[in-house]
């Protein structure tokens, strides 16, 4: 198979839970993919601010990649396309995150994240390293935002509602489930799969020849736009169903063994 593009989710992906940064071996495997000519990096929820502290500041991991779910791209360790949230958008949706028991909004400024709506304890429970950076505003920014998130600490049937609620009225976002009760704000029509398919025209490779790892719901739109999608264990069923192939658990390095694979030219997935 010839494999040009290898991107991934970083959290339950190649970041166990709790984990601050990825294995020894999944950076090795980065590099072996990068000395073999294969552009190689992550495709995470997470603002391009944090992630080369996830691979020890290795600069070369992340020199490709897609942050905020696609709303960032960098080539070559240079940002290349940028997404904003429109303004009119984000209003309308704090309206209704103040309006609803439990819900809040988080804005980020580059790596600080901004408590805009709901309560500093529930948004620690979801993502305790986002509440120790966090600033309680109550405002919106004033700037571009480019990473927003909303989370409710009032169950998942709630979080479903409020997902289905805000897709339905406000017609500038798609709202997704990043976890049960976590979500990502993206502009409608843009997400993961999108960016995926802009990177590959920009460099010039085609869908076929890129190779895609995730674990979770807003990674369905990637699984849909590259040749070779594949979930790890432990991925949400959406996720395991959508799926090419799978391969074991982010704890065992699964991703970083299947890239070790690929980067000698050999094939690691079997139906």
């Amino acid at each position: 198979m010839s494999v040009r593009l290898i991107l991934t989710d970083i959290d339950g992906t190649i970041l166990p839970r709790g984990r601050r940064e990825v294995s020894a071996r999944t950076v090795a495997a980065f590099h072996a993919a990068i000395d073999a000519g294969i552009w190689v990096g992550p495709a995470s929820g997470r603002g391009y601010a944090w992630i080369p502290e996830f691979f020890g500041g290795d600069a070369a991991c992340c020199a490709t990649a897609l942050a905020t779910n696609g709303m960032q791209v960098y080539l070559g360790g240079e940002k290349v396309m940028e997404q904003t949230l429109a303004p009119a958008g984000l209003e309308h949706l704090r309206t209704i995150v103040a309006a609803t028991p439990g819900a809040g909004l988080v804005c980020f400024d580059d790596a600080t994240p901004l408590l805009v709506e709901g309560e500093l304890d529930v948004l620690a429970a979801h993502f305790p390293a986002y509440a120790e950076r966090c600033r309680v505003t109550r405002e919106l920014p004033d700037f571009p935002v480019v990473k927003a998130n909303v989370f409710t600490g009032a169950g998942e049937a709630a979080a479903t509602e409020l997902v289905s609620r805000l897709n339905a009225e406000v017609p500038e976002f798609d709202v997704d489930r990043a976890m049960p009760t976590y979500s990502n704000i993206m502009p409608r029509g843009w997400n993961k799969g999108a960016a995926v398919r802009w990177m590959a025209e920009r460099l010039g490779v085609a869908l076929e020849d890129v190779v895609v790892f995730g674990d979770a719901d807003n990674d369905l739109s990637m699984f849909s736009a590259a040749g070779h999608s594949v979930a790890v264990a432990g991925a949400t069923p959406e996720a395991a169903a959508a799926a090419r192939w799978h391969v074991g658990a982010c704890e065992d390095d699964a991703v970083a063994a299947a890239i070790e694979v690929l980067a000698s030219g050999d094939w690691p997935f079997k139906a």
